[in-house]
């Protein structure tokens, strides 16, 4: 009997700490780093550098899950999963294009890993709505900080359930 392979998950949360809730996502990943995760999976702030987090994706994942705020129209506070399919950022990136490396958002971080065939298994986002993201300022407003615990809770549980196969079936 063969060992069973253990899924290498990437989890990486994308955002910039000067524009309040939009530090969520590597707010989610300190904290979530700082209470350990299970051998197999990797927790990574990128920030607004999406390029590293291209180059990482690239290293050969079975699974991704970003952490960032994005708009929704929900209540801020409010969380959600996306599951991307490779689909929706299929097609190369024509001679010319550019493709700002500073500027790099987890839509064009995933149209650019699709490009360059570095797509996992699994691709999930996990997302809070939030309320301030346009001025400059440090710290979560009030519903963003309440919604970090619950994000960590479903983390958790999104890790659990990508360490198995059943995960990538179908």
């Amino acid at each position: 009997m063969s060992p069973q392979y253990e899924k290498q998950i990437l989890v990486a949360g994308v955002g910039n700490a000067w524009l309040r809730d939009d530090a969520f996502g590597g707010e989610v990943a300190r904290r979530l780093e700082q209470g350990g995760v299970p051998s197999g999976v990797t927790v990574m702030d990128f920030g607004t550098n999406g390029l590293d987090l291209a180059y990482e994706v690239m290293r050969g994942y079975d699974a991704l899950v970003l952490l960032d705020a994005s708009r929704q129209g929900e209540p801020p506070g409010t969380l959600f999963v996306i599951e991307p399919q490779r689909e929706q950022y299929a097609g190369a990136i024509e001679d010319g294009e550019s493709i700002d490396p500073h500027g790099m958002d987890p839509h064009t971080v995933l149209r650019f890993v699709s490009a360059t065939g570095g797509w996992p298994g699994k691709v999930l986002v996990i997302g809070c709505e939030p309320g301030a993201v346009d001025d400059v300022g440090l710290g979560l407003t009030p519903p963003v900080e309440a919604a970090v615990e619950r994000a960590l809770a479903l983390v958790r549980e999104t890790i659990e359930g990508l360490r198995s196969d059943a995960a990538y079936a179908g």
